[in-house]
Parts: C-alpha cells; sequence; structure tokens
C-alpha cells in the first residue's frame, strides 16, 4: 500500500510552505509532556508542584492556550492566530496523566490532546490509562490523538510493519472511542518521509515529532515540532523562552529526509522565507557534538555543517535568531540513523 502513496514531488507535498505573509501571524507554540509526578523518571515527567508553576504561567493571562484541533486548522489554512498561542500535548497515556495532570489542567480549564498508544491499553498495562479512563476523559473534553499500536521506533521497521502499526492503531481506537483521531504523534518523534507518507494516506490532518521550533504554515504538515517539557528541561524559565518564541520561516530542507540511510554527516540546508535583517547572527546547535558551522549565503540560503557522523539513532538540530524584545526566533527538526 505505501508504494501507492510515493511519487515525484512527494517531499514538496509533504514539507508544504507558506506564503511569507502568512507565517508570522499564524503560529504556536506546542508543549509535550509525558509523566506527572514520577520523579523518579526525570526524563519524561514532570513534577506536580513544577506543573502547577506552568498552569499558573499559563493562565497569567499573558497567553492564549487553545486546543491543538484548532491551531492546526489555523496552521493548514494560514489563518491567524493570536501572539503567544500554545497547544498543550501529552503522549503515552501514562496513568500519571489521569491521575495527577489532567484533573490540574482540567481545574485551570487549560485543553489538551492526549496521544495513545493502542497496545499497552489493549495488554492492561498498569502504568498506562484503560480504555474506560480514555473514554472518561474524552467525555471531559480530552482531544484523543493516535500514537500507534505498539509504539515502535518506526524507522528501525519493515513497510509491512509500519502498515500495520498505523491499521490497528485506527482500528482499536475507532472500535473502543467510537471516532477516528485524526492527529497523530511519532513514537520518540522519529519519523521519515514513508511514516509522513502513511499519515497522509490514513487521512491524519498532522503529524507531530520531538523536535523543538514554532509551527507555522512553512513547518511540514506531517511533522510539526513541539518543545518537550520534563525534569530536565522544564523549569519555569524555558517554559517562557519557548512559549515566547518566534517562528523561523524555512522551506526545502535538505536532506529531504529525516531519516539518514547514507550521506552521513549530511549536508544541512534550507531555505530562508522573509528572513530577518540580523539573519546573519543564525547559530545552530546540533545534540551530538558542538562542532557545527552555521553560514547564511544572501538572507536566502542557510547551510549547517557538523563535524563528525551522526551517531546512530535520534540528532536533534535547534536554529535560533534572536528577536525583538528579548525573544527569540526558533527552528529545528530531528534526524533519525537507522
Amino acid at each position: 500500500m505505501i508504494s501507492r502513496f510515493f511519487s515525484l514531488g512527494l517531499a514538496t507535498a509533504l514539507w508544504l510552505a507558506a506564503a511569507p505573509a502568512a507565517v508570522a501571524e499564524s503560529a504556536a507554540a506546542i508543549l509535550l509532556y509525558h509523566r506527572f509526578g514520577e520523579d523518579h523518571l526525570p526524563s519524561t515527567s514532570i513534577g506536580v508542584a513544577r506543573l502547577e508553576a506552568h498552569i499558573a504561567e499559563l493562565t497569567s493571562g499573558a497567553y492564549h492556550v487553545l486546543p491543538l484541533p484548532e491551531v492546526v486548522r489555523a496552521i493548514n489554512e494560514g489563518r491567524d492566530l493570536p501572539d503567544r498561542a500554545v497547544a498543550i500535548t501529552i503522549d503515552d497515556a501514562f496513568l500519571s496523566f489521569w491521575e495527577a495532570g489532567w484533573p490540574r489542567f482540567k481545574a485551570a480549564g487549560l485543553p489538551v490532546t492526549l496521544f495513545v498508544a493502542t497496545d499497552a491499553v489493549d495488554k492492561g498495562h498498569p502504568d498506562y490509562m484503560t480504555w474506560d479512563d480514555l473514554r472518561a476523559a474524552r467525555d471531559e473534553g480530552v482531544t484523543i490523538g493516535n500514537q500507534t499500536a505498539s509504539h515502535p521506533h518506526l524507522p528501525r521497521i519493515d513497510d509491512a510493519a509500519a502498515e500495520r502499526e498505523f491499521a490497528h492503531s485506527v482500528e482499536r481506537l475507532g472500535a473502543e472511542l467510537g471516532g477516528r483521531p485524526d492527529l497523530i504523534a511519532y513514537p520518540y518523534g522519529e519519523a521519515g518521509l514513508r511514516e509522513m507518507t502513511l499519515a497522509r494516506s490514513y487521512g491524519f490532518r498532522a503529524g507531530f515529532g520531538q523536535h523543538s521550533g514554532i509551527v507555522n504554515p512553512s513547518e511540514p504538515r506531517y511533522y510539526l515540532p513541539r518543545f518537550s517539557m520534563n525534569g530536565a528541561f522544564g523549569d519555569l524559565e524555558r517554559l517562557r523562552l519557548v512559549t515566547s518564541a518566534l517562528p523561523l520561516a524555512t522551506a526545502d530542507w535538505s536532506p529531504d529526509d529525516p531519516v539518514l540511510r547514507g550521506g552521513n554527516p549530511p549536508a544541512i540546508g534550507f531555505t530562508l522565507i522573509d528572513a530577518p535583517d540580523n539573519i546573519g547572527r543564525l547559530t545552530c546547535y546540533a545534540s551530538h557534538t558542538k562542532g557545527v558551522e552555521t553560514s547564511v549565503l544572501g538572507y536566502v540560503r542557510a547551510e549547517v555543517r557538523v563535524d563528525r557522523p551522526l551517531p546512530r539513532g535520534r540528532s536533534r538540530l535547534n536554529c535560533t535568531l534572536p528577536g525583538p524584545d528579548g525573544r527569540w526566533y526558533w527552528t529545528g527538526r530531528q534526524f533519525y540513523v537507522p
């Protein structure tokens, strides 16, 4: 089935770019949480006190917290969003969301989207919500999204297995919740053109990774960025930093497939859309090395070179630029080496 959707110009279709005029007015920061109050797992959990500080900040009047489907519609249609628009997402449907996270979000009137991997729920894993919990969450206003069936490292599995992950999770969520989620988050944020193609073919309106950046119409519809919030990278200062960030509009990224099956280290580059006047101060950082060289050619093209091959697994690239009023322009990508 996958092969039916590959055609000339696929990368262009998946990595859609908007007209420059639409970018600045249609942008949002999307936050990503996993666990709540499980302090022995700081890489994925955020403490309850810190979560309450986040909620107090997000309800202070400085932000516009919107349902994720509303943000996606605005981005897809190029419609304006308010300044400092924010959406909240949670991955994995851990029980601690239901017991510690959702009661606090709900009390504050904050909309959230929960991405669910169905196998753990079907198996009754004690660390996860049950189908009854998920139905109750849906009825209380939580938007449910898809996160595949077994939560695999998608780039590691073959085409048939990847298709089963999509097909089975779509079937199970529909059977248990009576509807078909139209948003998907890739496990571990790992996806390439194959996964984006599958998301598109199954009718999802958007797909989400775990790389940093501000969502705007220049971002690929099926690989939108989110800022992770956890014990290691979830203090109040960082929350304020990312929710105040500005979109750095880009297009024509190379390599076009984030899953690297050759050419490592990759020759990374992207076209700048309506670049700020100080674009020469653009600086990029890679998760695996400090040896990163960033060049901007004629206010139009950025080239990024790293000093060593990317390691197997995930590597993230963040590119930032000082903006007005102490804010930062921000874009990023995640690459995966099988």
